[in-house]
């Protein structure tokens, strides 16, 4: 690529950054992806003079194999403040660290207590209503210290939401004790903190990975145990092929529904409560 294609597609990438920050913005908050963009918007609703845009694409789904793009590192050469969800999920984060070490970073999940398995941190913390509320005032926290001009700013926002947040916990706590199969089947490891927060058990995952479709032995083990099991109902994501939960159903009569990770949707300050209120009428529906 010549010196004059290169100078116009960065021109085009910043062009775009500058649109996508928002019209005035004068300082630039990063976020990795959907669940902290649609956190941050919350935190910094209103505060003028202050943009957030998001590295992946609201329909990336779980940042698992993400890589950074170069409209990412053009994205991340113009940021002020660098919000992350933490907890390993954004395995790009030593080239994040190398690209700006001169950015600040918030780790959203930084002491909040994670759940391990066969010695794999989970990551997919905002899952648990509880624990995106400690999410939630550890940004505000941030942003706070960041820029004191608008602290009280951040602060009232945060607690708006989380007033919010703990509103929905309420109701979905009630609704969801009130079921009387607890035993779910979901398509990946997204959903242990969400299941060990409103007492479900995931007695299996059909993709350890998603996009790793399960092999033919291991979607036969799948087919025996929901067989010798009580589970009647199997839970799929809307990012991802329902190709083998089908094909599980079929054979056992248990029936397929939606569970949203809350990884991609539309980016509104309402999203991530429209999705949890989503997912408890599924497993309403799905497990009553």
């Amino acid at each position: 690529m010549n010196k004059i294609l290169m100078v116009f597609f960065l021109w085009v990438i910043l062009a775009g950054f500058a649109c996508g920050a928002g019209e005035g913005a004068s300082r630039a908050i990063v976020t990795t992806f959907y669940p902290i963009q649609i956190a941050v918007m919350n935190v910094t609703a209103g505060v003028k003079g202050i943009g957030v845009v998001n590295l992946a694409a609201s329909t990336t789904g779980c940042l698992h194999d993400y890589q950074l793009t170069p409209r990412d590192r053009a994205i991340l050469a113009q940021a002020d403040m660098v919000v992350a969800n933490g907890a390993g999920m954004e395995s790009f984060g030593e080239s994040l660290l190398r690209l700006r070490t001169a950015t600040r970073i918030i780790d959203a999940s930084a002491g909040i207590d994670l759940l391990v398995t066969e010695g794999v941190t989970n990551s997919h913390v905002w899952l648990s209503p509880t624990r995106h509320i400690r999410q939630i005032q550890t940004i505000a926290a941030g942003l706070a210290a960041w820029d004191p001009v608008h602290a009280d700013s951040y602060r009232a926002n945060a607690s708006r939401y989380e007033g919010e947040l703990k509103a929905l916990k309420a109701r979905m706590d009630r609704e969801l004790g009130e079921l009387r199969t607890r035993d779910i089947i979901t398509f990946h490891e997204a959903f242990p903190y969400f299941a060990s927060e409103f007492g479900l058990k995931v007695v299996a995952v059909i993709e350890r990975e998603p996009g790793t479709e399960p092999s033919a032995g291991e979607l036969a083990a799948l087919i025996r145990k929901v067989k010798a099991s009580d589970v009647k109902a199997i839970f799929v994501e809307p990012q991802y092929s329902a190709k083998s939960a089908e094909a599980i159903s079929r054979e056992t009569g248990a029936v397929v529904y939606n569970l949203d990770p809350v990884v991609s949707g539309s980016v509104s300050t309402s999203a991530y409560l429209d999705l949890m209120e989503k997912n408890l009428l599924q497993l309403r529906q799905a497990l009553k």
